[in-house]
C-alpha cells in the first residue's frame, strides 16, 4: 500500500489541500490503481503486434483535418489577460524542486 508520506507529497505536487479524511481515501484509491497496473504488467503479451492507433487497420489514410492557420487576434487577447508574461510565453510558479 502506498504510505501516507507519499499521498502528501503527490498532492503538494498537484498542489492540492487534502483533509487527514481524504488523505486515507487517496492512499486507498492510489494503492488500487497502482495494484491493477502492476496486475496489467503481468499479463503476457508477447505475441500481440504493437499497434499505434487502435484504428490503423481499419483507416488506411490520415482522414484528420488540415492544419488551418486561425486569427491570431483571440490568443494575443488571452495572452494578455495572464498575470505573468515574458514576450509570448506565461510565467508560472515552478513545482519541481
Amino acid at each position: 500500500m502506498i504510505k501516507k508520506e507519499d499521498v502528501r507529497h503527490i498532492a503538494k505536487l498537484a498542489r492540492l489541500g487534502i483533509s487527514i479524511s481524504e488523505e486515507v481515501g487517496l492512499q486507498k484509491d492510489l494503492s488500487s490503481v497502482l495494484d491493477y497496473v502492476n496486475l496489467l504488467n503481468k499479463v503476457d503479451v508477447s505475441d500481440v503486434e504493437p499497434t499505434y492507433h487502435p484504428m490503423a487497420k481499419f483507416f488506411k489514410k490520415n482522414i484528420i483535418r488540415e492544419d488551418i492557420g486561425e486569427d491570431q487576434q483571440i490568443a494575443d487577447d488571452l495572452i494578455k489577460l495572464m498575470p505573468q508574461i515574458e514576450e509570448r510565453h506565461t510565467k508560472v510558479k515552478s513545482i519541481l524542486n
